[in-house]
């Protein structure tokens, strides 16, 4: 009698579970239809954050598409983004990692790739908070940044004897990448003018790949295969910068051993203790993979979007003529804008919400995986869904953003919205528990870059170059590049 009640209630509980499960489906997001097999994979396109802003307008701010045979839902809006980077955020917070970046045990250790639930992400976010990116120790890298923007300075003014136009692009890649090789081993890069093609191609390879939609991670039973040789690409480019990061940390290893050895005021040096102490228990490997990390986000996504600022003010003679007359008045003769000036130049700030409000660095931040089943908006997100945020689609709302294609940095004066990542109508950091970590160190420079390029030069755009269509023109990646580079005069004021 027992056992025949039990099974009796085994089974009652078996069909409700199957009966809410067929439910669930039924309420899932609103997308469009899909074809067999593939899905809506004919409706990504090569600027998926342009598609899915196009298909949002039909289907609504949470949207559920078929993409091969993975399950992708997209929040296009402030308040579906809150839902999933915030409300939900316990349940979204397990980034997808693509087929082609778990190469040489980069998805293993990389703080991008692991789940917040992982204790090796838990620790490098805490030395990220604590050790690398706190306002101690930036204040204590601040002359290492400093120098940058003066040989920075120094170049466009040999430009401008010259009279030559300048590769903003290369330009702003060759100032982080020298920024992030000397915060973190003391040394520098590159040469202004001089391009190491090898380096650049390799970081710039990543982040171009890194965002190429993948045959493999639609349909995983060809991930063997490597059908777009993506995986094989990548294994050269990260290769080949865990190699050279290898190099100088056994080179410091090596210097450290040395009665003679005099401890330099670096990330390398503060990490290499870290690991030598019982605090962190932190890795040489962990070490490696989390340099190169930095060296990607840094050297690549805070050039373009310094290069993006100065395309729009080269665009809008007007803004910039704001814009230098607010630093003439604040900074007055001196060549190098301090960080110190910052709080102190509205416009400026401005300037740089409306360039991130236009040029995201990555227009779908990192994709998401939800590790369970989660209601949002009255809709079923199913388990192992990939979510993407498509913050260029809620940047340019006109429900949110008036003319929002025009570049208006006036929208944020008197204005206390930001990129903090509080404000989730401007979030290219995105926001949450998997907000960017470096971006104080990317919000300090990137100011006293287009600051220090805009106080001390007029500029003019190469003769036929002259195009806002031309000049708009973007690269979809993990990095939104532009597709090809600036090129401008700069005139000595």
């Amino acid at each position: 009698m027992q056992a025949s009640i039990l099974v009796s209630f085994a089974l009652v509980a078996a069909w409700l579970i199957y009966t809410r499960r067929r439910q669930w489906r039924h309420k899932l997001p609103p997308g469009p239809p899909c074809l067999p097999i593939i899905g809506n994979m004919l409706q990504l396109g090569p600027n998926p954050h342009k598609s899915f802003a196009n298909l949002s307008k039909t289907y609504g701010p949470l949207m559920f598409l078929k993409l091969g045979n993975q399950s992708v839902v997209v929040a296009s809006s402030p308040e579906t983004a809150k839902q999933v980077l915030q409300k939900h955020g316990h349940v979204f917070s397990t980034p997808f990692t693509p087929n082609a970046v778990c190469v040489l045990g980069h998805g293993d250790v990389s703080m991008a790739m692991l789940p917040a639930a992982s204790d090796i992400w838990k620790k490098i976010r805490r030395i990220y908070r604590e050790k690398l990116f706190s306002s101690q120790a930036l204040q204590a890298t601040q002359d290492i940044r400093r120098e940058r923007l003066r040989k920075l300075n120094e170049y466009i003014n040999t430009c401008n004897g010259e009279g030559l136009p300048m590769n903003v692009g290369e330009a702003t890649f060759t100032t982080m990448s020298n920024l992030i090789f000397a915060t973190l081993f003391s040394i520098e890069i590159i040469q202004y003018g001089v391009i190491n093609k090898e380096f650049e191609e390799h970081v710039k390879a990543i982040t171009r790949y890194m965002g190429v939609p993948n045959v493999a991670d639609f349909f995983p039973v060809f991930a063997p295969l490597d059908p777009q040789g993506l995986r094989r690409k990548l294994t050269h480019h990260f290769g080949s910068l865990l190699e050279l990061v290898q190099s100088l940390i056994d080179q410091r290893l090596q210097e450290r051993t040395t009665s003679s050895y005099h401890k330099k005021s670096d990330f390398l040096e503060t990490l290499l203790d870290l690991s030598q102490g019982n605090e962190y228990d932190l890795s040489i490997n962990e070490i490696k993979h989390l340099s190169v990390d930095l060296i990607i986000a840094g050297s690549d996504t805070s050039a373009a979007t310094v290069e993006w600022a100065m395309v729009e003010l080269l665009l809008h003679p007007d803004k910039m003529r704001k814009l230098k007359a607010e630093l003439k008045s604040v900074v007055g003769e001196k060549s190098i804008v301090e960080e110190s000036d910052i709080s102190r130049l509205p416009y400026l700030q401005a300037t740089i919400n409306e360039v991130f409000r236009l040029h995201p660095p990555a227009p779908l931040l990192s994709p998401h995986v939800a590790e369970d089943e989660a209601r949002v908006n009255d809709y079923i997100i199913p388990k192992n869904a990939r979510i993407f945020v498509n913050v260029w689609a809620i940047m340019r709302d006109p429900s949110i953003w008036n003319d929002p294609e025009s570049f208006e940095p006036e929208r944020f004066i008197n204005n206390d919205t930001n990129f903090g990542g509080q404000h989730l109508e401007l979030i290219p950091f995105g926001s949450g528990r998997r907000i960017c970590p470096g971006l104080p160190l990317a919000s300090r420079m990137l100011h006293c870059m287009v600051a220090t390029m805009c106080h001390n030069f007029d500029w003019k755009l190469e003769k036929g170059a002259e195009s806002k269509k031309l000049q708009r023109e973007d690269l979809f990646g993990l990095a939104l590049q532009k597709k090809t580079h600036l090129r401008a005069i700069p005139i000595k004021v």
